[in-house]
């Protein structure tokens, strides 16, 4: 029974954290890297504290003659989601995925599957049986994974919110929730476009204030314009 016991806790422990966890992250100077384990599953970085994810690309799940890059959705939030058909906790946050992606539907935010050592067949096939709401990235060698400055690969599912400037703003390196999940894209959104960049607003502008009393043909500092057409005086 003690054996039972142990094996059930162990399981339920790879469920609520993942396949594997074992890393943490820092952001580095401009790019973002990650580093050795700190036992955190969940990192929130603020504006002034996130580093860029490079560019990368990958062929579509359900069309390999389709490439996806992350380019490809500029300007836009971005929730990578690390995955796989084989990985149990994987499906069990599916549900939660489709959930946030389609409360985010009405704003600038793109989900992104990266599907990693799997099969092709068999991943599209688990997408098309969920009906999932977006892409996913093809990469069954982790050379997507490879390409964003250290990003474990040992640690599914992993789920990466950028802001529009591509700069991690969250991490979750575990099965995440549908409500966590829309609070943070809510977050960005409401850092706006330019005002996230520091840029500021246009000034108001602001028209000159008339009294009503003003006559005709009268500028409020006092001067008079010129009357033509039909408020022109008639000539004798």
């Amino acid at each position: 029974m003690r054996r039972i016991l142990t094996a059930i806790a162990a399981a339920t422990a790879l469920v609520v954290s993942g396949c594997t966890s074992n890393a943490t992250a820092i952001p580095g100077n401009g790019a973002f890297v990650f580093v050795s384990p700190g036992g955190k599953s969940e990192f929130t970085y603020a504006p002034g504290e996130r580093g860029t994810v490079e560019d990368f690309t990958g062929s579509s799940v359900t069309d390999a003659g389709q490439t996806i890059k992350l380019s490809d959705y500029a300007g836009k939030i971005m929730v990578l989601n690390v995955w796989g058909s084989w990985c149990v906790p994987c499906r069990a946050e599916a549900e939660d995925l489709e959930v946030a992606a389609e409360l985010s539907a009405g704003d600038p935010v793109q989900f992104l599957g990266i599907n990693i050592r799997d099969d092709r067949q068999a991943a599209a096939d688990f997408m098309a049986a969920r009906a999932m709401p977006f892409p996913s990235i093809y990469d069954p060698t982790t050379r997507t994974l490879l390409s964003m400055s250290g990003l474990p690969t040992s640690s599914i599912p992993t789920t990466i919110v950028l802001d529009r400037e591509h700069k991690v703003a969250k991490i979750y390196l575990r099965v995440v929730e549908a409500q966590e999940l829309d609070e943070a894209v809510d977050a960005l959104v409401a850092e706006g476009g330019d005002q996230a960049a520091g840029v500021p607003d246009p000034a108001p502008t602001t028209a000159p204030s008339v009294d009503p009393t003003t006559p005709a043909g009268v500028t409020p500092t006092g001067g008079t314009t010129p009357t033509t057409g039909a408020d022109a005086a008639p000539t004798s």
